[in-house]
């Protein structure tokens, strides 16, 4: 889907909706991933306003950029090109990186010489994002390209790594002209890929958002067999690692557990440390140098101001995040 715009200003954004990968997790269609995209009416909305917003936002710092949006309904995070019979009724097309590539090949030929191309992605989205930004700025070399991941840590179990991954047959979706990148997957971790991704093109802008008590990445890593008090320091441990490894890497990292908040109205209300989200974004995309990395720190990270608002009667559709935000395995939370 495409609504058109300056066509000097590209915005690539990447659908998230879940992702499954074995028998139990794929016969749950709708529970843990999407196995359908909405139809043109949702993603007007999408970009009108109303429940959804953020980077959509038709009077946002966007709002003169053209966007094509990626749709997803493929359960393997825009990486998967294989047919898998999970069980009796229950065959996946795990196509995704298939339908992204075709997606990107439209994109390089309506649009072939952007000056600024901004990556996005939320959920699911945040992967197709951080994968394919690789392929987007070996194409666009000679535009200033960025990317921001929302809610996509990658924080991950070893037996997913092992006995789940292959199931989509990411390997060969990998970019070629990564060296680095030619391991096994199950020997490469999301830092390894942003790594190498960023060593390649150093003046790519990498960059992650999400919460630091992000409840529905803590949900898929429990399913995968983790245990959701590991969550937060494994995924603050991945972003100091990429940082110490990349130059032009960056995070913001909002207190609370709402997912995403790129598609979202409440994207421009967010703060951390005096920091406003919608205007640390505009200037990843826009500015000559990229901002620095914001994160909020120990019971600071308790409290959150979104959150606040939806217990206090705000219904928008983020609040399902936030019924229960403080996870009892917050122990440093009050």
């Amino acid at each position: 889907y495409v609504r058109g715009g300056d066509p000097r200003r590209v915005i690539v954004d990447f659908q998230g909706g879940g992702a499954c990968w074995n028998a139990g997790t794929c016969s749950a269609a709708d529970a843990l991933f999407n196995d359908r995209v909405g139809g043109l009416s949702a993603f007007l909305g999408f970009l009108g306003g109303g429940v959804l917003g953020g980077i959509f936002d038709p009077n946002g710092d966007f709002a003169d950029w053209t966007i094509v949006h990626v749709p997803y309904c493929t359960g393997d995070i825009h990486w998967g090109n294989a047919r898998v019979e999970y069980g009796p009724g229950v065959t996946i097309e795990h196509r995704g990186y298939v339908n992204a590539s075709a997606a990107l090949a439209w994109v390089y030929s309506r649009y072939p010489d952007p000056e600024r191309v901004f990556v996005s992605g939320c959920s699911a989205g945040a992967y197709g994002a951080a994968l394919h930004s690789a392929y987007i700025a070996d194409h666009y070399r000679g535009a200033a390209v960025s990317v921001l991941a929302d809610g996509g840590a990658g924080i991950v179990t070893d037996d997913f790594l092992t006995e789940s991954l292959p199931n989509w047959n990411a390997q060969p979706a990998l970019p070629s002209f990564i060296e680095s990148l030619q391991r096994p997957l199950d020997e490469l971790s999301l830092p390894d890929l942003y790594i190498g991704i960023g060593r390649h093109f150093p003046a790519l802008r990498m960059a992650q958002t999400g919460t630091n008590w992000d409840k529905d990445q803590i949900f898929y890593y429990v399913a995968m067999g983790g245990a959701a008090a590991d969550w937060s320091s494994r995924y603050r441990a991945s972003l100091a690692r990429i940082e110490a490894e990349v130059p032009n890497f960056r995070a913001y990292v909002p207190p609370g557990s709402v997912h995403c908040a790129t598609p979202y109205p409440y994207f421009h209300e967010r703060t951390v440390n005096g920091v406003a989200l919608s205007d640390w974004t505009r200037r990843l995309a826009e500015d000559d140098a990229a901002p620095p990395t914001v994160a909020c720190e120990g019971e600071a990270c308790c409290s959150d101001p979104v959150c606040d608002a939806c217990l206090a009667g705000d219904t928008r559709a983020h609040c399902g995040f936030c019924d229960t935000w403080i996870p009892g395995y917050a122990t440093e939370c009050p």
